[in-house]
């Protein structure tokens, strides 16, 4: 087709050359300021990063996401211009969107609404959405992909090995094969639409009894791999409630919902929703309820991945050495030596001391802002010392959902007693009776396997 022809090794050129280019010159001046004392303006930095991952519309405006939603990850000036990238990435006109409607439901594919807003109600990093109305009277989003995201993807993931080889060069503390190979599989299948259809079922499975969280459904027959229609959900940017200094009550309440919107598919399916920037879910009209959206960066793990999850976290409570050894085996880490496991324990123990203790309590207690950062740099110190560790896949997702969604709790500065909600998901574990609710979830879902 003719919007594919940039689907191509010149298209990947052209992306590769704009990116490395632009972010380029802005780390040159980032890095002249961090080391050579070089005063820089870190604002105008900020809008040529916001200006530049909009406007190429993949998967570098992703790290710009999740970084975002990391508290003090990043200088203010940068945090505060990148959050615009949650939902306001630069529109495509009218002319692409009637085009690629054309190309994925056929000439007469107005014929299938009554109405089909021409400008975009949303934009985010592979796709934009816009309302339409079916014939009958059915509200729907329908987020189109933008177009060249093959090629975008392509040269995105080149750049990133290209980056972590450079990288590894300097630091081989963390060894990232495995990581940038589960990182291009799921970025792969965040191309397919239809794919992501049938993890949006599965999540609405999953969910269905859970009254504070609520899934849009697809719509059969509108979606095709570059095409998703889904019920419109009515909702809005948890930021700009937060902004209106919400009641403790009512931050409790979006924190519950958060913790079983993530933590009950993984806990009694052995699935994690990877993607845990803000723009993912909104808040409800009805006072504490969310909307989970985006269903592109989802992760089935084996269900002894779960059960090591489990016995790690028994392991840090119980002090138990062996056990976590263990953990860490069936988490997929290979040849651990003591000392390496010892500092990952530390790592441990800062992603698990909320579940620990039977009390109401923030999720992080000190008033530290810079603390989890100390922590990450206490660990990479660790592990530099002993030798370095190589980072099993399965570990990419699930920590960078843990981290997440916990600095999510720390803006909602949520008062909850996480102990006793992680333990009414998991006190009837059972690693078979996950595997039979995954299975048959993943089933009635339609769910295609994993690359």
């Amino acid at each position: 087709m003719a919007e594919d022809r940039g689907n191509t090794l010149f298209g990947e050129i052209r992306r590769m050359a704009r990116t490395s280019g632009a972010v380029g010159g802005i780390a040159a001046r980032v890095a002249g300021e961090r080391f050579l004392g070089i005063k820089t303006d870190k604002a105008a930095h900020a809008e040529d990063l916001v200006s530049i991952l909009g406007g190429l519309k993949g998967p570098l405006m992703k790290v710009a996401q999740f970084l975002s939603t990391v508290p003090n990850a990043l200088p203010e000036e940068y945090a505060s211009q990148l959050a615009s990238l949650q939902a306001n990435a630069p529109p495509m006109g009218w002319a692409f969107v009637r085009r690629r409607m054309g190309t994925e439901l056929g000439p007469a594919w107005e014929s299938r609404f009554t109405e089909f807003g021409r400008e975009a109600a949303a934009a985010a990093s592979l796709g934009q959405v816009h309302r339409a109305v079916l014939p009958d009277g059915q509200r729907v989003a329908c987020k189109l992909q933008y177009p060249d995201m093959g090629s975008a993807v392509e040269a995105d993931l080149r750049q990133l090995k290209l980056a972590m080889g450079l990288y590894s060069r300097m630091d081989n503390t963390l060894q990232h094969d495995d990581v940038y190979t589960e990182l291009s599989e799921r970025l792969r299948e965040e191309l397919d639409y239809e794919r992501e259809a049938a993890q949006m079922r599965l999540y609405e499975i999953i969910l269905r009894d859970q009254p504070g969280v609520r899934v849009p459904s697809p719509i059969e027959g509108l979606c095709t791999k570059r095409l998703l229609t889904m019920t419109w959900l009515d909702g809005r940017s948890i930021l700009t409630r937060l902004a209106e200094d919400p009641s403790q009550e009512e931050r409790n309440a979006y924190a519950r919902a958060l913790f079983h919107a993530w933590y009950v598919p993984l806990y009694r399916y052995g699935v994690i929703h990877g993607d845990p920037h803000l723009g993912n879910y909104q808040v409800r009209p009805d006072e504490g309820g969310i909307n989970l959206l985006d269903f592109g960066a989802i992760r089935v793990f084996p269900p002894s991945f779960i059960t090591g999850t489990l016995m790690l976290y028994e392991a840090v409570r119980d002090r138990d050495n062996d056990k976590a050894a263990h953990a860490f085996e069936m988490w997929g880490f290979k040849d651990l030596k003591r000392e390496t496991m010892e500092v990952l324990l530390r790592w441990a123990r800062f992603l698990y001391e909320p579940l620990l203790e039977d009390r109401v309590r923030r999720v992080q207690e000190t008033d530290d802002p810079q603390y989890g950062r100390k922590v990450a740099e206490e660990v990479h110190a660790g592990l530099k010392r002993v030798g370095g560790v190589r980072i099993p896949r399965e570990f990419v997702l699930m920590d960078r959902a843990a981290v997440g969604l916990g600095s999510v709790f720390l803006r909602l500065k949520a008062e909850m007693n996480w102990h006793q909600m992680f333990h009414e998901l998991v006190d009837d574990y059972a690693e078979a009776a996950l595997a039979e609710r995954q299975a048959t979830a993943l089933r009635e879902a339609r769910v295609p396997a994993a690359a």
